[in-house]
């Protein structure tokens, strides 16, 4: 491409950089994770019961951890919309590249499509209402939010999140009292060779990854704001580190405190459970305003997730992955098409119904990124020890061998829970590999991750510069 062709093609293709700090970053990781918390991970107590629900929420925590520091390194690193995709390409060429990005496009496809059913029985439960109508209400209205521009979109996001964090506080402060740990098996046992500990075994153990995965799920899409981060060498990392940890309190909260309050057993298939533990509790008050909180809850992540599938689409499209109009932006430089296409396969995948489908092929999607993403680690270090580095993560390649070896079993996880959505999942991503395989690969705008950082940096500037000229020609 001539650095003509580069400006005028990139002047159509930019982001509003600068508006994200640290915390505003790791406000929307938390948002990217928060409605985990509110429904969906509990069906895990009936794969597994409460002790092997424990046990796969610890390793999918360890997981997690290793997998977000190892992304801590590589953003600060690789600062681009792209995310996953961005470093795998960097390091493995444009069909690893590829392979990771569609692997995160199905999760964060997917997952708005699960959330949005929950967030259907919420309704439903508030005002009776529920089913496509609601569906297609939602994903207008938090598409054209998007669409008013990044920094009014990330600001909303923070304070629905909030509303969500408060409630999850709220709901915890309020069963401390009812706690009591012989409620936290009360699962019988259920296999031969099973116990109040493990009532289904270690079968139900690797059955409960996926279910424990929602407790975290998303919160790699951190970086994919890096483009609009104020100093993403330095915000990323932080961000999304943050969001880690407070992750993992609200986790421990949830886990700890429903089951302890309510019984295992009880809110193993409940559709709210923060709302019916309250219930059992005998605080029906504080669970009317739950219920409205958690609306917010799950609000808060299918709004992120909008916007983590949106710089996605962006990223891939602006360097010829996927058409190449899907990256156009409008001139509050929102990217149109990333965010209105994906909403559109979104609504349809949820007219199905079944969120808990919905939500396992996303998790399919999501670890095949997992590992991925944590091969791009290891690949980096050893390919190009000297990438400068502004963050490293803590014990370096074997942090993140953890995330893959973890990230590998999490995906066995979900064909011992529902083998249609392993076998599902396999059969969209590899319709997707045939496409870039038999077409996009032949149609690259840029085809190395340094081409294309050297384009942008370039055509960034003459931008700038042009502007400058310009200026005094409107005053």
């Amino acid at each position: 491409m001539n650095a003509v062709f580069d400006r005028d093609y990139l002047a159509k293709r930019q982001l509003r950089g600068g508006t994200a700090g640290w915390l505003l970053l790791a406000g929307l990781g938390v948002s990217y994770v928060i409605s985990g918390d509110f429904a969906g991970w509990n069906f895990g107590l009936a794969e597994a019961g409460w002790g092997g629900f424990a046990i796969a929420t610890m390793l999918m925590a360890v997981m997690y951890f290793c997998l977000v520091l190892s992304l801590a390194e590589m953003s600060a690193a690789i600062p681009a919309a792209g995310g996953g995709y961005s470093f795998a390409r960097q390091v493995m060429g444009p069909s690893g590249g590829f392979l990771t990005g569609l692997a995160v496009l199905i999760e964060y496809v997917l997952a708005p499509a699960a959330i949005v059913i929950f967030i259907g029985a919420a309704v439903e439960e508030l005002i009776g209402v529920n089913g496509p109508i609601v569906y297609a209400t939602f994903y207008a209205l938090f598409i054209l939010l998007h669409l008013a521009g990044t920094g009014e979109a990330l600001k909303l996001m923070m304070a629905i999140t909030a509303l969500a964090v408060f409630a999850i506080l709220a709901t915890a402060m309020a069963l401390l009292a009812d706690f009591d740990s012989t409620r936290l098996f009360d699962i019988a046992p259920a296999v031969e060779g099973g116990s109040a500990l493990l009532p289904y075994g270690w079968y139900g153990v690797w059955a409960a990854l996926p279910f424990a995965m929602w407790l975290f799920l998303a919160v790699e899409g951190v970086p994919l704001a890096a483009e609009e981060a104020k100093d993403p060498a330095k915000d990323v990392p932080k961000g999304i580190i943050a969001a880690m940890l407070f992750l993992l309190f609200t986790a421990l909260l949830v886990l700890f405190l429903l089951a302890g309050s309510a019984g295992a057993e009880a809110i193993a298939q409940s559709a709210i459970p923060l709302v019916d533990t309250l219930k059992l509790a005998g605080n029906d008050t504080l669970a009317k305003a739950v219920n409205l909180l958690g609306l917010a809850g799950l609000v808060a992540s299918f709004f992120s997730i909008i916007y983590g599938y949106s710089r996605l689409v962006f990223a891939l499209s602006r360097a010829g992955y996927l058409p190449t109009f899907l990256s156009l932006t409008s001139t509050r430089k929102a990217p149109t098409w990333a965010l209105i296409v994906p909403g559109v396969l979104g609504f349809i995948a949820s007219l199905s119904g079944e969120g808990d489908l919905m939500l396992a092929m996303a998790v399919v999607g999501a670890t095949l990124s997992y590992a991925l993403m944590a091969l791009s680690h290891i690949l980096l270090r050893l390919k190009q020890p000297d990438l400068p580095r502004p963050y490293r993560t803590p014990g370096g390649i074997f942090t993140s061998s953890v995330a893959l070896l973890l990230a590998l079993v999490a995906l066995t996880g979900v064909y011992a829970f529902d083998p249609r959505a392993f076998y599902y999942t396999l059969l969209l991503y590899a319709m997707g590999a045939a496409y870039f395989f038999l077409y996009a690969r032949k149609h690259l705008v840029v085809k190395t991750a340094a081409e294309e950082f050297a384009m942008l940096a370039k055509a960034t500037e003459e931008l700038e510069t042009s502007d400058q000229h310009a200026a005094p020609l409107v005053n």
